[in-house]
């Protein structure tokens, strides 16, 4: 079963300390701690990036419909176009693994919280 744009959002802002913005003209924001993006979605529904983990990130852009995001694949974000090319259950977990990416670098004391188990 896929994940639509809002099911997305929600699980998104389902996460820890998780807020959303509404930024550079039609781009959805998902971040912690004020300002640390985990995920971005297009207001238009028709894309998803967020962050992977450094070893996997070749992988994953290996995968159908899958490719480095603009601009942050450096930092190792892919994006997706809708509908998503992964399961429900997958894009819930690697957006959870996105949110405990950008919380493990935070300051120990701003990671209280929102870490999951």
């Amino acid at each position: 079963m896929k994940m639509t744009e809002e099911q997305v959002a929600t699980f998104c802002l389902s996460l820890p300390g998780a807020r959303e913005d509404y930024k550079w003209g039609g781009v959805r924001v998902f971040s912690i701690a004020g300002n640390k993006m985990f995920a971005v979605q297009h207001l238009r529904g028709d894309s998803l990036a967020f962050k992977v983990d450094k070893e996997l990130f070749l992988g994953h852009v290996d995968r159908p419909g899958i490719h480095p995001a603009p601009y942050l694949a450096r930092a190792q974000w892919i994006i997706m176009n809708t509908p998503y090319p992964l399961n429900a259950e997958e894009l819930r977990g690697l957006l959870q693994r996105s949110h405990q990416l950008v919380v493990s670098k935070l300051p120990k004391r701003t990671q209280v919280g929102l870490k999951l188990e």
